[in-house]
């Protein structure tokens, strides 16, 4: 088992890394199926491509997301983003933050 400072913080660490805007986003859409990086943009609900981009490659440098390429009938490719192993085991995470939201926050009002 890896040895850390006394200060460090487990918990600090990860919360900081999900806090990341759109980074749980990203997440719970990859959850569901592994996805192009246009098609992501659009499931994750707005994040801008510069964003997006960045949050994949701090992602994939923690072992969180995988990118491979797609060959395509032009000479460019498409990148397909999935979770690795240690990302699916996030499914947890979003499912606590669902079931606590389910039970202490209030359903959305109608639109009028």
């Amino acid at each position: 088992m890896p040895e850390h400072p006394p200060e460090f913080c487990p918990v600090y660490r990860a919360i900081g890394i999900l806090q990341e805007k759109w980074v749980l986003h990203i997440i719970r859409v990859l959850l569901q199926s592994e996805m192009g990086f246009n098609e992501l943009a659009r499931a994750a609900g707005g994040c801008n491509s510069a964003t997006l981009t960045q949050r994949l490659e701090q992602l994939e440098s923690l072992g969180i997301v995988s990118k491979r390429l797609e060959e395509g009938p032009t000479r460019l490719g498409r990148s397909v983003y999935s979770l690795t192993p240690a990302g699916r085991e996030l499914q947890t995470v979003i499912d606590a933050i669902g079931d606590w939201a389910t039970r202490q926050l209030p359903a959305a009002e109608p639109a009028h």
